[in-house]
């Protein structure tokens, strides 16, 4: 039997903003078929996504986090690894793991800026929930052949 619920990971890290990826997705797939996770960052998402994926609960898994370039560290790089991560858990799992990961060059904690990636968000939300639709479909039509 094919399931029919979704998987959604968050990371807390600038977690307002992150939401509305959720607030998004919820506008195209009912929220009572979706399981949140919360998780510290976006480097601990491939890991979840992994077990989610694997866990045969869910017919996608999704991962929203927005990685900002914090002046320690090449956060170009981390972005990277989370990327490769959640496509490694699909291709390991075979199960959808869609990305709303983004990393923006120029982000500053203003509230023009949150304002800005708040919006961005709820579409790319709405956007992880089209391909998600679509993706699942697509695989399970091809089933039939």
């Amino acid at each position: 039997m094919t399931p029919t619920r979704y998987a959604f990971i968050k990371a807390n890290w600038h977690g307002s903003i992150v939401d509305q990826a959720l607030a998004g997705f919820c506008e195209l797939i009912d929220r009572n078929d979706v399981d949140v996770f919360d998780v510290p960052g976006a480097f601990e998402m491939p890991l979840v996504a992994r077990d989610l994926a694997n866990s045969g609960r869910y017919r996608a898994v999704v991962a929203a986090a927005l990685v900002v370039d914090g002046g320690i560290y090449r956060h170009d790089f981390v972005a990277q690894a989370v990327v490769d991560g959640l496509m490694r858990a699909s291709l390991d799992s075979g199960i959808p793991v869609l990305s709303v990961s983004l990393t923006p060059h120029h982000y500053q904690d203003t509230d023009h800026h949150n304002t800005i990636y708040a919006a961005h968000f709820v579409e790319k939300g709405r956007e992880a929930a089209q391909s998600a639709l679509s993706i699942c479909a697509l695989r399970e039509n091809l089933t039939k052949f």
